[in-house]
């Protein structure tokens, strides 16, 4: 038997650092986001051999190990977090396996894959187990291994986000995360598909130095920090409220707003190269958009209007970006047999 998942990475239009802590302990936070037609996959593989051989594409490694408790060492550490966290201190794994992940955008890209990866790992995992999980014990199961036991820094809407899929208003409390599933028309949901440039602007980054910066600048108290956030916050409930309203060029503009708000958090969110690529979108007619994740690197997401969408598109290109084709998911982990 061979056991296979696959979770959809996503696209967070406001409210990314408010579900980071201590934000969202002390004064709650908010994400608006959707997933789409990109995923992290994994396959895993049982065996006799009382091994574990870990491979991962995006990474070029190769790994095996003995049966038992896996050290981190910084190799392939968040595939390890999820076998400790099933083998348990006690039961141990009932055999060896071979476990192969790929991911359809490079760690680093701003879409939530590394999250995505641990989410479909979890999943993969359960089902070889036959241990039967809820949607949010999935999702808190994933933000347990990545923050608390690999010590990865980070948020909690990217590990919500892949396991549930579709476009969802995430609220994050000091003891328990909802996800509220919004019914956004398909018509609306197809326009705002056609009005959006998703762009790579040809970096990756590591998340977790920005959001250590933007977290340290918060529990300071810094001004621009705090205001910052709070105004993502708030910006992030106007944005779903538009969404359901299918005011869809007024959220494009309201992008804009919450790009502005997000590049108080941190230095490091944007640079040179994202500043000329957003500049040149806004000179061509596009409305707002936002850098994807925690900035310094990855996808640009940019509104346009329908007559200038290619007139932008080729502006992208020109300046170095690499516009990704995508259309939005609105299914979340998914795991079978074969």
């Amino acid at each position: 038997m061979v056991y296979r998942a696959k979770a959809p990475l996503r696209i967070s239009f406001c409210g990314g650092g408010t579900d980071v802590s201590p934000y969202p302990e002390e004064r709650g936070g908010c994400v608006l986001s959707t997933t789409i037609d990109k995923y992290a996959w994994a396959s895993l593989y049982p065996r006799e051999e009382a091994r574990i051989e870990i491979a991962s594409r995006d990474y070029g490694l190769r790994r095996s190990y003995p049966l038992g408790e896996l050290t981190f060492d910084g190799e392939l550490d968040l595939a390890k977090g999820v076998l400790n966290h099933f083998a348990g201190p006690a039961q141990g794994l009932p055999s060896g396996a071979e476990i192969f992940t790929h991911s359809d955008a490079p760690p680093g890209s701003g879409l939530g894959s590394s999250s995505t990866m641990v989410a479909t790992l979890v999943g993969v995992t359960a089902e070889w187990l036959r241990i039967p999980l809820t949607h949010y014990e999935i999702a808190e199961t994933t933000y347990k291994i990545e923050r608390l036991d690999v010590r990865l820094s980070g948020g909690r809407q990217d590990q919500y986000a892949a396991t549930f899929g579709g476009f969802n208003f995430i609220e994050f409390h000091a003891d328990h995360t909802i996800v509220n599933p919004l019914r956004v028309p398909q018509e609306t949901t197809n326009e705002l598909e056609y009005h959006l440039l998703l762009v790579y602007t040809g970096a990756t980054r590591t998340s977790a130095h920005i959001v250590d910066t933007q977290m340290d600048r918060y529990r300071r108290g810094e001004r621009s920090a705090v205001s910052g956030l709070d105004e993502l916050k708030h910006l992030a409930v106007e944005l779903k409220n538009l969404l359901l309203r299918g005011r869809l060029d007024d959220f494009g503009r309201m992008l804009h707003q919450a790009w502005e708000a997000k590049k108080q958090l941190a230095d490091a969110i944007t640079n040179g190269t994202i500043d000329e690529l957003y500049a040149a979108a806004r000179e061509c007619g596009a409305l707002g958009g936002k850098i994807l994740g925690a900035g310094g690197g990855g996808h640009l997401l940019v509104y346009c209007p329908i007559a200038k969408k290619m007139d932008i598109a080729v502006e992208m290109e020109r300046r170095g970006g690499r516009v990704i084709p995508f259309a939005f998911e609105g299914r979340g982990l998914q795991t079978w047999r074969v």
